[in-house]
């Protein structure tokens, strides 16, 4: 019951979380509840990974946890691009119209649209039923990518009588991580049609595939003391099988291309076709990511935690997601909204967001602009743009650097962000974070209105601090801006950890900004 405890709302067990919806086959209800969480437990208690064929809609329900969905989006998002399609496809079932950045827009108050950029970067966006010219934007953007190892173009070689396949690192990943994890690859290829023309599949190899071992420490006898340094380029790479006879090669991939021998192994070809049902000689390109297998899930004794890869930033898109999706789930939602909800979910945020599917890319201001010209019509003058973003808002949602129990002096001693204890807003004097007085105080202000617990971050003099996508953006056009996030441990990780209560709190605040945002900044002159 502690970290119930913890959250500012009262909730009766069953609204709060349902932990039946993530049940193995074996397990009756009853028998989990006895070990989980809300009751006393043994010192077993099952990993509670997936509902899926089990969900059912949390609609806008204030109360309803959201941790569960969560745990569906992890395990279905293995790459920035599944993420991305399983954004699209929840966004469709909400209703929400697909638009395409090549054809015109006809856009009505009250609509809810979404458009894909490389089906790795995403907007979507409800309009108030109030909206007129000029009225503003309230945003929240994320990143759908994380530190991963990618395939090298050329990824087929061999070592020792093994299969190896080369990979280049992507991002700040904590690299020694990766070594005796069960891998496999995901992502996406283009596969040649029998007409002749090109289709974009995703690909996903669940079963483990690859592995980078680690060497015995009785061939590194000083590893521990030492410490753990592998070459990246010749020591961290993934191992596939062990190398087959020049017999058995031929047979098996006499119809693999010989432009697909020379670039990948025949045999992983050979495992990606049947994965997309086409010929190994019909996928002409691939992008793939190498992802751990192990399935996101729960943990803690008291099933606090939530224990999976990629919630760096995975977390963030999908409270902002869902808090959009919920937060104009009925006809009723928009009704006296005057202004625009908007969220941005961006790709390559770990490497600088410099692409064209970045948040270094104009994608948003571009929709923002076109949104503002197409509800306009007639009425947009020369500077409805300009006003549009001068009344707008934007939370750049990452996550946030939670107090490591054994490195509690790598924190500030007035800035340790907790687990469990809501939001971190982040700040940085030299504009590593784009927050500013102002916008804390307003972002502060709508946790305020709900009851809503809020913590704040800056990091220590003598460190260097990261910083996201807020800057960028803020420096754009200059949309106001807060930088937040979702407190945890082991980011960058292969595996990361942080609280289930946070996510809720999270989709919580959210929400409440896409509600109460406009109520709040009317409140607050500063620019007279």
């Amino acid at each position: 019951m502690a970290a119930i405890a913890r959250l500012p709302v009262t909730h009766s067990l069953p609204t709060i979380f349902n932990p039946s919806r993530f049940l193995p086959q074996c397990l009756s209800f009853p028998t989990y509840l006895h070990r989980s969480r809300f009751r006393s437990f043994s010192s077993v208690s099952p990993i509670l990974c997936s509902s899926k064929g089990n969900s059912s809609s949390l609609g806008s329900d204030s109360n309803a946890s959201i941790v569960g969905d969560l745990l569906d989006y992890l395990n279905e998002s293995w790459t920035q691009f599944h993420a991305t399609a399983e954004a699209k496809r929840q966004l469709l079932a909400a209703g929400f119209d697909l638009l395409s950045e090549n054809e015109d827009w006809k856009l009505k108050p009250g609509g809810r649209y979404f458009f894909t950029r490389n089906m790795s970067c995403l907007v979507a966006f409800a309009v108030g039923e109030k909206y007129v010219p000029g009225n503003g934007f309230h945003a929240i953007a994320a990143h759908t990518d994380s530190p991963c190892l990618k395939l090298k173009p050329k990824s087929a070689s061999s070592k020792s009588g093994y299969l190896m396949v080369n990979v280049q690192t992507y991002g700040g990943g904590l690299w020694h991580t990766w070594f005796d994890r069960d891998l496999s690859v995901a992502g996406r290829a283009i596969v040649r049609a029998s007409d002749g023309s090109f289709v974009h599949k995703l690909v996903k190899v669940k079963r483990p595939l690859l592995r980078v071992p680690t060497l015995a420490i009785h061939l590194d006898r000083t590893v521990n003391s030492d410490g753990f340094k592998p070459n990246l380029e010749t020591q961290l790479v993934p191992l596939l099988a062990t190398k087959p006879d020049e017999t058995s090669v031929e047979s098996k991939d006499k119809n693999v291309s010989s432009s697909s021998k020379d670039a990948h192994h025949p045999l992983l070809m050979q495992i990606l076709s049947d994965e997309l049902d086409c010929k190994a000689e019909d996928i002409v390109s691939l992008e793939l990511n190498i992802c751990d297998t192990q399935p996101s899930c729960l943990g803690g004794a008291n099933n606090e935690f939530i224990f999976s890869g990629r919630l760096d930033n995975l977390a963030s898109s999908f409270c902002a997601l869902r808090a959009l999706i919920d937060s104009c789930a009925t006809s009723e939602s928009l009704a006296n909204e005057n202004d625009i909800r908007m969220i941005a979910l961006f790709d390559n945020e770990e490497v600088g967001s410099d692409s064209c599917q970045g948040a270094g890319a104009p994608t948003m201001f571009q929709a923002m602009r076109r949104v503002v010209s197409s509800l306009g019509n007639d009425k947009v003058g020369e500077c409805t743009f300009d006003r549009a973003i001068r009344k707008s808002f934007l939370v750049s949602a990452d996550m946030a650097h939670g107090v490591h129990p054994n490195f509690a002096d790598k924190h500030e001693e007035n800035h340790r962000p907790q687990i469990h204890k809501g939001l971190v807003i982040k700040h940085n004097a030299n504009q590593r974070y784009a927050t500013s007085g102002i916008t804390s105080f307003l972002f502060k202000e709508v946790a305020k209105l709900h009851d809503l617990p809020i913590q704040e971050f800056v990091v220590r003099n003598d460190m260097g601090c990261g910083s996201t996508i807020g800057p960028i953006l803020a420096s754009g056009v200059g949309i106001r801006t807060v930088d937040c996030g979702i407190a945890q441990l082991s980011m960058h990780s292969v595996r990361e950890i942080c609280g289930t209560d946070d996510i809720d709190i999270a989709y919580r605040h959210f929400k409440a900004f896409y509600r109460s945002f406009s109520s709040v900044d009317r409140k607050l002159t500063v620019d007279d």
